[in-house]
This record gives structure tokens, C-alpha cells and sequence, in this order.
């Protein structure tokens, strides 16, 4: 299956970022992408301080942000991750919620992000959980041939979520996020690839670029990494882009059959 990870920086201005999404996406059907991932917060990536913004910002699910790639999904055939948006919660708080779209235009998976960024880069402090709702449930979802495992940004970081996901049969890891430059530098591709060798999965990582209103830079590099743990498809640190490469139910087999006790203990586990 041929899969496309989008990169780019979204901003305050929803209308924009989802009018880049769209363009993005077309491109990428038009490069027989079948699987279209997008990063975190694609739609709006603003302060969750600024109470009147983020709430127009946030909506429900499907809303103003999953309709167009709906249809999109519709006519072309073709399955989308919207990294995530902020799905309505309560008067002051949302969902960072990551959603599956199937070739048919119908949302079957949902996830909302359970580790909630609470951390210092530099002298600036970022605190989601002032903002967002910690979601609680694994979502999984069949995407062809593949059983597919939803993530989001900081949750990269506790590996038993990726375990859990491992005993129930997952075969591909999707990680969409806005990863700091700082943090990223020293630990986005380390983390990435040791979840693949962990659940001998594939990991699709599709990572925002730019500064937010906050100061705060993402450090793109988004990635496709193998279940062996090797990086099939990688994005520069800066630049607008999209990534492709092809994912294969034999070399998740073929990763397993090498070190077959990884799995196989896993699943004891349950």
C-alpha cells in the first residue's frame, strides 16, 4: 500500500491550514497515495490561553474539519488519518482527537490522546492538560490488509501504550504530532524507531514544521520507519513537504518469523 505523510506548519487560521490540507492531500491522490496521514492539531495550532480563539477553534466529530476529506475519501477512493483536531468537550476543554477515515467516507476509528504535553522547553512552559481532556481507550482500525494503532505526539514516550497496542495484533503505528525542536532533536527519532523494533510495526509520523504563537518550534522530520526499525521515508526539519512510502504485510510477517517470542509473549500477556 502506498501511504503519504503530510508536513507543513498550521496556524491560528483554520480556513488556511484546512485549505492546505486539501491541496496537500490532492497531490498526494494524485501520486496514488492510498493512505494519507496528517500531523497533530492540523486544522488549528494556536495557545489554548486564549479562551475565545480555542473555542472557536474546537467543534464535533464530523464538523467543518472532517467533511471536506470526506468527501475527498469518497471520490477517490482513499483513507485518511486526520492527525488530530480539538473535538468539543466542555465549556473550556477539548479533545485532542486523532480520526480515521475509510475509502467509503465513513469515520471508524477515533482516538483521543491519553498523555496530555505538560513541559518545560527553555523558558517557555507548555501545559495541554490547562486545555485538553486526557482521552482513555486504544483505538484500532483496519486499514486493507493492516491493523492500525492510533497515537498522538507525547504518547511516543510510554511504551506500554504500543505494547497494549502489540497484544491486540497491530501492525502499523500511527504517531501524527507537533514535536518540539528541542525535545526532537534529542529523542524524536530514537523514540520512533525503538517503538518499531519494540512491536516489530510499522510507525507513521507525520510531524508539523514552523513556530507557534507561543515561540515554540516543531521539528518536522516526519518518518515512515519499518517494523525492522529502519527509516524508509524521511522530511527535512523545515521544509513544507510530503513523504511516501510503501508498506508491505510481509515484512511485518518477516520482522516476526526473525524474533517470533516478542510477539508471542506479548500476547501471552493478555
Amino acid at each position: 500500500m502506498k501511504i503519504a505523510l503530510l508536513q507543513y506548519c498550521a496556524t491560528v487560521n483554520k480556513e488556511a491550514n484546512l485549505a492546505q490540507a486539501f491541496k496537500m492531500s490532492q497531490e498526494a491522490i494524485g501520486n496514488k497515495a492510498k493512505f494519507i496521514l496528517l500531523p497533530e492539531v492540523f486544522n488549528y495550532r494556536g495557545d489554548g490561553k486564549n479562551k475565545e480563539l480555542f473555542s472557536k477553534a474546537t467543534e464535533k466529530i464530523p464538523g467543518p474539519s472532517t467533511h471536506p476529506f470526506i468527501r475527498l475519501a469518497q471520490k477517490n477512493k482513499v483513507s485518511f488519518l486526520l492527525g488530530s483536531i480539538l473535538e468539543k468537550a466542555s465549556s473550556s476543554k477539548a479533545y485532542n482527537t486523532s480520526i480515521y477515515i475509510d475509502p467509503a467516507g465513513k469515520i471508524t476509528a477515533k482516538y483521543r490522546k491519553i498523555h496530555l504535553f505538560d513541559a518545560h522547553i527553555g523558558d517557555k512552559i507548555v501545559r495541554e492538560s490547562v486545555c485538553f481532556k486526557a482521552g482513555r481507550r486504544l483505538s484500532s482500525v483496519k486499514v486493507g490488509d493492516f491493523k492500525v494503532g492510533l497515537s498522538i505526539c507525547y504518547d511516543l514516550r510510554f511504551p506500554d501504550l504500543y505494547q497494549q497496542y502489540a497484544r491486540r495484533g497491530v501492525d502499523v503505528l500511527t504517531v501524527p504530532s507537533c514535536f518540539t525542536k528541542k525535545t526532537g532533536e534529542a529523542h524524536w527519532e530514537a523514540l520512533l524507531r525503538a517503538r518499531a523494533i519494540e512491536n516489530l510495526s510499522y510507525v507513521l509520523a507525520p510531524n508539523q514544521i514552523g513556530t507557534d504563537l507561543k515561540g515554540i518550534q516543531a521539528y518536522g522530520n516526519s518518518m515512515i520507519i519499518s517494523p525492522w526499525g529502519e527509516i524508509i521515508a524521511r522530511a527535512s526539519i523545515d521544509a513544507e513537504e510530503i513523504i511516501y512510502g510503501e508498506i508491505d504485510l510481509k515484512e511485518v510477517k518477516k520482522a516476526r518469523a526473525i524474533l517470533p517470542g516478542i510477539i508471542k509473549r506479548r500476547s501471552s500477556n493478555v
